[in-house]
């Protein structure tokens, strides 16, 4: 695998731990198994640049072998989640690439929503004041999204000359709202209001802003005292499922299934039940 900036320590097995993990280009900590990454430029709206997106990438690859994240928050600092790719850092300098160097910047973001659908941890995104652009697939590719009445989303892409095709929001964006609704969004590049993402199944619920953080690292937290094992199998489950018939959907589940009911949370559950006590899971 790849390594962090601030070198993770290595455990057997090839498994890592993150706490003291030192982010280069945003805020990260962990604190009673829930990750914290807070896009920290808020004088910007919290702009990506080339080296944040391959943190950020690196990051989540890396959570595929943390045995200390049971589940991860990701916010913006100040009253908004994310503007996008900075136009001075990135948008200027990307119309002087040739295509290679296009290409490879546009896997490198696609590379990064791989990475958040494929690490086990199931990420709450919370989201306040603009979340746009590349922001707007960062909430995206979360499990769970908070957000404020205040909130505008949106996938902007075709407002600066680019198809709404980007870092997979075509194959995302359809299944969470719709796809009448993810075609009027992606050809207009409006901004969806806060309210109106609640409607539309985007956010899972809305926040006051001051309460918005504390909500998303309560779930979390509720998420990391529980079977972490179960649900990273739930998650796997989510996102490969979308390609899969029911037939074998229904057998991939049994298959799941059976998995984890060799974990010893499963045991730990049942022993709790007959003692008449709520179990306490550790992750195996």
């Amino acid at each position: 695998m790849r390594y962090l900036p601030g070198q993770p320590h290595q455990l057997p097995g090839n498994r890592i731990t993150l706490t003291d993990h030192q982010a280069l280009h945003f805020r990260f900590a962990v604190a009673d198994g829930v990750a914290s990454v807070t896009l920290n430029r808020p004088e910007r709206k919290n702009p990506l640049t080339f080296e944040s997106y391959a943190e950020l990438r690196d990051l989540f690859v890396a959570m595929r072998y943390a045995d200390d994240v049971k589940a991860v928050v990701i916010t913006g600092a100040g009253d908004n989640f994310c503007s996008g790719g900075d136009v001075h850092d990135i948008i200027g300098p990307l119309t002087q690439l040739d295509m290679p160097g296009m290409l490879a910047f546009t896997r490198m973001t696609g590379d990064l929503v791989k990475a958040m659908r494929a690490c086990p941890q199931p990420i709450v995104a919370a989201i306040d004041g603009v979340c746009a652009g590349a922001g707007a697939l960062l909430a995206l590719a979360s499990d769970i999204r908070y957000g404020t009445e205040r909130s505008k989303t949106a996938f902007l892409f075709a407002r600066v000359g680019l198809a709404g095709c980007d870092m997979g929001a075509c194959a995302l964006l359809p299944r969470v709202i719709g796809q009448g609704r993810a075609a009027e969004l992606l050809y207009s590049g409006r901004s969806m209001s806060g309210a109106e993402a609640l409607q539309w199944g985007f956010f899972n619920r809305i926040c006051g802003p001051d309460a918005l953080l504390a909500e998303a690292q309560s779930f979390a937290a509720d998420i990391a005292s529980g079977p972490t094992f179960a649900h990273g199998m739930t998650k796997k489950m989510l996102q490969q499922e979308w390609n899969m018939g029911v037939d074998e959907a229904i057998e991939a589940e049994a298959q799941a299934q059976a998995i984890c009911m060799a974990t010893n949370d499963f045991h730990r559950a049942y022993h709790a039940f007959v003692a008449k006590q709520k179990p306490v899971f550790e992750g195996d």
